[in-house]
């Protein structure tokens, strides 16, 4: 055995070895002296355009595309429902006009539904509060996965019909149903990010303020019989204008006229 040949190979070895550890240590380095110069830039520049917003989340974040199908409802699901008359319009959708509204306290607290969304509306826990529209006299619920809403979405809705004594006389309701997580999670892009997009397709008016930021879902595409959701960051503008961004591809999602009216 010749160990002067082995040491050599041995020595040739970790040095390409060491060669190679070298060379992606001074790549991650360099990727994270870009990024951070990235996100200064991005800081400076909403700063020097006087755009607020609040405190963003930060670390990995990950998330998934999941599939769901609109639910059909059947008549034996309604017949629970007392205190209401209940049709079904298309399998999809259900109608009910109360027998005796519920009258709203003065100043409408989210709150104050709760009880009466469970003791009447099917499936009730699966929607969170979205807006009080006093102009069109509707209260609007979303649905939600994992605790983010899924937007502009007219299959996953619930809105409350009010009269002019602020009472509920009837709702409109869809729903979303086996929904399923179609791949691994994986991370997406950071809001700094989804937001330095915003900026740089003037999507942003110097002076504005971002007041919520939150992660949830959008229809990504519509089979047949079925729909694909995707993870978009949410971004509030003057607590009026909402904007779009794909968490996974960072494209700014266009609204139709319709979905702009959801999200109002």
């Amino acid at each position: 055995m010749d160990w002067s040949k082995i040491k050599t190979i041995f020595i040739l070895t970790f040095l390409v070895l060491d060669i190679y550890l070298t060379y992606e240590f001074l790549k991650v380095r360099a990727q994270n002296q870009y990024e951070l110069i990235t996100e200064t830039s991005i800081k400076d520049k909403l700063a020097a355009d006087k755009i607020k917003y609040p405190v963003l989340p930060k670390g990995s974040i990950k998330d998934q595309y999941v599939s769901a199908k609109p639910k059909t409802f059947t008549a034996e699901e309604t017949m629970n429902l007392s205190g209401q008359t209940v049709s079904i319009v298309d399998g999809t959708t259900i109608h009910g006009t109360f027998d005796k509204p519920f009258q709203l306290g003065e100043k409408f607290e989210p709150a104050e539904m709760n009880a009466f969304i469970k003791n009447n509306i099917l499936y009730g826990d699966k929607y969170a509060f979205w807006e009080f529209s006093e102009k069109d006299k509707k209260i609007i619920y979303y649905q939600k996965y994992q605790d983010k809403f899924i937007y502009c979405n007219k299959n996953g809705s619930l809105e409350f019909f009010l009269n002019d004594k602020n009472q509920i006389i009837s709702y409109r309701q869809t729903l979303l149903e086996n929904i399923e997580e179609m791949a691994e999670k994986e991370e997406v892009i950071s809001p700094l990010k989804a937001l330095e997009t915003l900026y740089q397709k003037g999507m942003l008016e110097p002076g504005s303020k971002i007041t919520k930021v939150e992660l949830g879902y959008y229809t990504y595409e519509i089979f047949t019989a079925s729909q694909v959701l995707t993870p978009v960051w949410r971004f509030v503008v003057n607590e009026k204008e909402n904007l779009l961004v794909n968490a996974f591809e960072g494209q700014i999602i266009e609204l139709n006229n319709d979905e702009k009216k959801l999200m109002e």
